[in-house]
């Protein structure tokens, strides 16, 4: 049975690996554990941001994160949807949308105005499996300066 929770500190470890996971298919990212646990205790500590995780006997099999951020466009508060992944066993039992409801649902609770994401455009099942679930694409493109 897989049952989808709020993400606690007992996770991060597990929640690493998952990263490390789709880190491996998303060509911008680099896996580093260090930096991957420090970032996951944050959000954990936040008090504004929120992380699931899928769970099947006692362990993690799916994680995502909603960040919130503050939009001018929106007047108000917005979601940037992050580290949505199923480890590969996992895949195609309907888990990517239990976690992808949990957020959604969370963000309606908190009143966010908008959920955003980003998605590798070489990454097909994802785009395939987001655009399954309404998600449309914008206009606009990412840029990064490291």
């Amino acid at each position: 049975m897989i049952t989808v929770r709020t993400a606690t500190s007992a996770d991060v470890e597990q929640m690493a690996e998952l990263l490390k996971e789709l880190f491996a298919i998303e060509a911008d990212f680099v896996f580093d554990r260090d930096k991957q646990v420090s970032g996951l205790k944050q959000l954990l500590e936040s008090g504004k941001d929120r992380v699931f995780v899928a769970e099947s006997g006692g362990r993690a099999v799916g994680m995502c994160s909603v960040l919130t951020l503050i939009s001018t466009a929106e007047g108000g508060p917005v979601g940037l949807l992050e580290d949505l992944i199923v480890t590969a066993e996992f895949r195609r039992q309907g888990i990517g949308e239990k976690l992808l409801a949990a957020a959604i649902d969370w963000a309606e609770e908190q009143g966010l105005k908008r959920l955003q994401l980003l998605a590798d455009k070489n990454n097909l099942p994802a785009l395939k499996f987001y655009e399954k679930q309404a998600w449309r694409q914008t206009q606009l493109i990412c840029l990064r300066k490291c």
